[in-house]
């Protein structure tokens, strides 16, 4: 057997498009000589992962628990990957794919810290997975690959129809610290306002525009690291996918749109706007492993809609804002001294 050239670090993987990348993984020929770790919020129920990994020939892999909305647990389980990297029991991790994700649809809830779900799920815990993990990453060829939504840019077109940013007040997310605490503490746009699934979505979208903001933020702190400046921040919007994201649905939008209309759309128009996880699946490790720049160069802070370049939201290009939610998640999470390798990870 070849040896191993890397690791591939999948959150999120039991089921919909993390299961999708972990199949691709295992019986793709060109991920043979990677290990996979892949987390998963519950081990006694990864029945989709355990079968997406058995596809190809024996895949050296682990299943890893990890609730990304316990920072205690977020920080177990890097401390025990970056033991058993440093010891050379897993070779760095090439590809840090930030994938896990919840969507509330209007059945809002919070966390045992009392941040409100989405915003936990979707942005505090990668966040502090990433800084945390910095350490294990690949100094040479590391990816971290961000999985974006258009939920993010309330000016995107694709969200006219949901009418979720209709309102004025819904058109940027972020104004000031107190701002970025109500929507991490879920008193923005929650449920008592509006119970149905827009005011999730705006949750969620608030969440997504942070992790991109991260993506940014984070390639720019890397690119002034001269011990990790050749590590590459990329971002990819999946599109819209059959998966189990809409398990919290109620029935219209579970079963009529998502079970019934939308795979029929996806057989009549099979490279149109719903988007089977297996495609998805294919443009994030491209992202993590094939696209290369300008002149040959590190693909650094680029952003794909699949494949196709797109530009980011204005307000996650503000550099203002994204230094204001950098240094409100520093103090969210409690980061201190020596937890991660990213030299100017404070903002001084």
């Amino acid at each position: 057997m070849a040896a191993v050239k890397g690791t591939i670090l999948v959150t999120g993987a039991n089921g919909g498009l993390g299961s999708a990348i972990a199949q691709q993984i295992a019986s793709k020929p060109e991920f043979s000589t990677y290990h996979g770790l892949y987390t998963v919020r519950d081990l006694t129920h990864a029945d989709a992962l355990t079968s997406a990994v058995a596809v190809g020939p024996a895949h050296q892999h682990d299943v890893v628990g990890l609730d990304l909305t316990k920072l205690d647990n977020v920080r177990q389980v890097a401390e025990d990957i970056n033991a058993r990297v440093s010891a050379g029991q897993l070779p760095p991790i090439r590809a840090l794919i930030l994938n896990a994700g919840f969507q509330d649809f209007g059945k809002q809830s919070w966390t045992d810290d009392g941040l409100d779900t989405t915003f936990a799920a979707n942005y505090l815990g990668h966040w502090l997975l990433t800084l945390l993990l910095l350490k294990s990453v690949d100094k040479e060829d590391g990816r971290v690959v961000v999985i974006g939504s258009q939920s993010h840019d309330p000016n995107d077109p694709r969200n006219v129809r949901s009418k979720a940013f209709e309102d004025p007040k819904y058109k940027t997310f972020l104004s000031d610290a107190a701002s970025f605490e109500a929507i991490a503490k879920g008193s923005w746009s929650p449920a008592t306002e509006d119970a149905s699934f827009r005011g999730g979505f705006r949750r969620y979208g608030a969440a997504k525009l942070f992790l991109i903001m991260m993506q940014h933020e984070l390639q720019a702190r890397l690119d002034a690291d001269p011990a990790l400046n050749k590590i590459c921040v990329l971002g990819v919007d999946p599109g819209t996918m059959i998966s189990g994201l809409q398990r919290l649905a109620n029935w219209v939008i579970r079963v009529l749109i998502f079970q019934i209309i939308y795979p029929l759309i996806l057989y009549w128009n099979p490279n149109g706007p719903v988007r089977p996880p297996s495609r998805s699946a294919g443009d994030v490790l491209e992202a993590a492993f094939g696209v290369v720049g300008e002149g040959g160069n590190p693909p650094k802070d680029g952003y794909f809609d699949g494949r196709v370049p797109l530009e980011t939201s204005g307000e996650s290009r503000d550099v203002v804002k994204r230094e204001l939610v950098w240094k409100e998640t520093v103090r969210m999470v409690g980061l201190e001294e020596g937890e991660t390798v990213l030299v100017n990870w404070r903002n001084e």
